[in-house]
This record gives structure tokens, C-alpha cells and sequence, in this order.
């Protein structure tokens, strides 16, 4: 197998400011560098300083030229979400797409790599640990486009299931993007070129594991990771659709071979949410913490088990608005199917007005927070009963993402702690092999 490109697209939006620094030629020839305006133009193509196109291409002239698009939105949809400037290495693409314009970035996979580990913490962790990360980071992203080349299609990112006024299922998988190969954000990876200095780890971590991902039966693998598991990682079935994958199976999060509870019993959940089982994950250790997280993450500190209260009025108002579903006000809060971590993926809303059941674990935590509540791994007391009705909601909850697959907290702790990337990897994907399908 050659070694491959991506394509990664960074921003969509009606003009898009961008400064080349260095010489870059247009696939005619043309000789462009500097500050740059490009905008969907009245004819259907893009305007880009006074000139019109269908699309363009900006190929380096040299090495040593980076392109800087502005006003770059990262953390879309999410609590930290923010605008930056950001830099990139390899070519640019411009091309259309409704009434918008869409800057493409192209280049090697294992330079993409170096960027996605550095944005996805702060690249300052163990070697062990970013090898594993590089690992799983290049099986996700050739297990997608290897996925979109047999479908030759896009299938959207959300799907539904079950749905009458009553009840909607929803799951949120990433967006099969047709005119790219991912998005350059959390809901694909986060990608933010050479804006934040590579580390030197990061590439020898990337270096080191050049071509290697992780395979099931000839298959790559789906390699799946979130921030914290909460102690049990989850199947991939509780949160996308009904699949089940031999090696996204629910992994107890810590040393020796501790008896893996079955959280997706109501009595074992409540008593393991509310509690503080020993974990990889469980950890308050700053010096590990801020290896990890990124300043906006850091924004985060509690993780491993937390609360949220909410008055009846605020949840109330907060369920009608992010579900459409008038219910009136919240009678109760409960549990109808749990996965084995405990993350709810079917919950009750029971209100004065009417009942409905939502679902997957993404909708439930959109559904419970004005951005994105930490995990659907939680339990509710209600508060100031009068005449049936709570005047409040405390919700206790236990990790942080999806936590199928790595969990990122709990694999740099295995990485402090002296495992080494291969174990590290075969801790939390059973029955995967680390193979190694091309080289320099």
C-alpha cells in the first residue's frame, strides 16, 4: 500500500479570508502569495481577488510555505467552541458547495497525524501514550475512507429510528462528507495543522508507528476514542447503531483482572455512579491532566464523576427547547435502557403534559445541557417534592464522551505509569493486532 493523503476540510462559510505565506501556483500556473479574499461569487463560482473560478488549487512553490485561513471555528456545538487563526502545511483547495465556499486542505496522512495528536492534547505526554494515540488516530481515519469507498455515497451524519410523536431514537455518527475526507473538528478529528508547534514526541510517536493500525479479521479497525470513560468503557451499539464490534467491547479501566460489573442494571449503575471506583481515568493529578487537555479543556476539571443541578424551571424550558417536545413541567428523569458502562440510551421524560422517551446517548446529554452534557452515564434526585412536582434535579454522572474505544485520561495514565503503547492499545480493544500496512 502507498503511503496516503487526505483531504480535510477546514472551513465552510459565504467568504473566507485567508494569507499565503510563500509562493503558491495555481493548476494553470498562476502565481498567488499574501493576504486573500475568496467569496462565493453570483455565478456560481468563487471570487478571489477580483477574479473568477470554478474551483482552484494553491500548490506550494518549495517547501517551507503555509497557508493561514482566519476567523476558523473550532469546537463547534461544543462548551468551549471559539474562533482562532490557524496555519496549515501542504496544498489548499477552494471550491463551492451550495452558496458557500469551502477552503480543502491536502496532505500526507502521517503529517496530518502529527496535527491531530498535538490538537487533541497537549502533546507534552508520555511516547508510549502518543504512540498509541497515533495508532488508533490512523486506523479511525483509513477505516472511514475505506467505509466511504465501498458505499460511494454519504450517509448522514444522524439517524433515526423508531420515531412517533412519543419517542425518537437518534444516533450521531460523523458526517460521511462527499466533497472531503473529514472535517477538521471534534466531530471527525481535531485538525488545526501547524497552528500549535508539533512536539518532538509527537513526531517520533507518529514516526515510529508509521503505517501501523489496528486490524480484526483483515479489517481495520474503528478505532473509536473519548476523553474519559468513567471506569467501564462502552459498547459501540449504545451510542451509533446496532452493531456490535468484536473489539469496541466494555473494558474494566484498571489494572489486574477486576470483575467487569454489569452496569447496564439499574441497582449496579446507581451504586457505581455514585461511588469512586479506582480507575486509569480516576485522576486528579494536574501534571498528568494538563499533559492531555489543552487549555480549553483544562476549562474542565471535573470529569471523572460530577453533578448538575437544574430548577424546574431551567430544565423544564431547556428539555422544550432542545427537543421541540412541549412535556410541561418534569415529573421524572428516568433510566429505561443502560449500556454496560452505565450511559443511558433510551431515558423516560415523564411530564404534567405528556411522556416521551429520547435516545441515543448523544441526544440525551443535547437534550439535558445547553451544549453537551459530560456523558449519558448518570442518575437523578429529585428535589423539593410538592404535589408530585420536583422544584429541582441534581444529576451525578461518571465520564466524559461516548467512552467506546481508548479512553484518552486512562491511556495516559497507562503511559505514566510505564505500559507501552501495544499494551496500552490491547487494554481497551480486545481481540484487535497491531499490523503495519506500508512503509517509508
Amino acid at each position: 500500500m502507498n503511503k496516503p493523503y487526505i483531504n480535510i476540510g477546514i472551513v465552510t462559510a459565504k467568504e473566507i479570508l485567508f494569507t499565503l505565506n510563500g509562493v503558491y501556483r495555481s493548476t494553470n500556473g498562476e502565481t498567488l502569495t499574501g493576504k486573500c479574499h475568496a467569496s462565493f461569487s453570483a455565478g456560481g463560482g468563487i471570487s478571489l481577488n477580483g477574479k473568477e473560478w470554478n474551483e482552484l488549487e494553491l500548490i506550494p512553490d518549495g517547501n517551507g510555505c503555509s497557508f493561514t485561513l482566519h476567523d476558523v471555528t473550532i469546537g463547534i456545538s461544543y462548551h468551549w467552541e471559539r474562533h482562532e487563526e490557524q496555519t496549515f502545511t501542504g496544498r489548499l483547495r477552494l471550491i463551492t458547495d451550495s452558496e458557500n465556499v469551502i477552503a480543502i486542505n491536502s496532505l500526507p496522512v502521517e503529517d496530518y497525524l502529527v496535527s491531530v495528536i498535538s490538537s487533541e492534547m497537549s502533546a507534552t505526554s508520555s511516547l508510549e501514550f502518543l504512540k498509541s494515540h497515533a495508532v488508533i488516530s490512523r486506523s479511525w481515519l483509513l477505516a472511514q475512507i475505506n467505509r466511504k469507498n465501498k458505499e460511494c455515497g454519504c450517509k448522514c451524519a444522524t439517524m433515526k429510528k423508531n420515531e412517533d410523536e412519543n419517542c425518537v431514537i437518534r444516533w450521531y455518527d460523523r458526517e460521511d462528507h462527499i466533497l472531503f475526507d473529514v472535517c477538521a473538528d471534534d466531530h471527525c478529528q481535531r485538525y488545526q495543522g501547524i497552528t500549535r508547534a508539533s512536539n518532538p514526541s509527537v513526531t517520533k510517536a507518529v514516526k515510529d508507528t508509521e503505517g501501523m493500525v489496528l486490524m480484526y479479521n483483515n479489517d481495520i479497525c474503528d478505532a473509536r476514542f473519548s476523553k474519559c470513560c468513567g471506569g467501564v468503557s462502552e459498547t459501540f451499539g449504545t451510542c451509533w447503531e446496532d452493531k456490535d464490534y468484536p473489539y469496541l467491547q466494555p473494558v474494566m479501566d484498571n489494572e489486574g483482572n477486576s470483575p467487569l460489573p454489569d452496569l447496564s442494571i439499574e441497582e449496579n449503575a446507581d451504586f457505581w455512579i455514585r461511588n469512586n471506583p479506582k480507575a486509569f481515568c480516576n485522576t486528579h493529578d494536574k501534571n498528568v491532566l494538563k499533559q492531555i487537555l489543552n487549555n480549553y479543556d483544562q476549562e474542565t476539571t471535573d470529569f471523572y464523576r460530577w453533578k448538575v443541578e437544574y430548577s424546574q424551571k431551567e430544565i423544564s424550558e431547556l428539555i422544550h427547547r432542545k427537543t421541540g417536545f412541549d412535556i410541561g413541567e418534569i415529573i421524572d428523569l428516568t433510566a429505561v435502557e443502560r449500556g454496560k458502562s452505565g450511559r443511558i440510551c433510551r431515558l423516560k421524560i415523564t411530564g404534567t403534559l405528556k411522556t416521551v422517551v429520547i435516545g441515543k446517548e448523544l441526544e440525551i446529554r443535547r437534550a439535558l445541557s445547553e451544549s453537551h452534557l459530560f456523558s449519558s452515564a448518570f442518575v437523578v434526585d429529585k428535589t423539593g417534592i410538592s404535589n408530585g412536582i420536583p422544584s429541582g434535579f441534581i444529576i451525578t454522572g461518571a465520564g466524559w464522551g461516548h467512552g467506546v474505544g481508548l479512553c484518552q485520561i486512562g491511556a495516559a495514565v497507562m503511559g505514566e505509569k510505564g505500559y507501552t503503547y501495544d499494551k496500552i492499545l490491547l487494554h481497551y480493544y480486545k481481540n484487535a493486532e497491531i499490523r503495519k500496512l506500508y512503509y517509508s
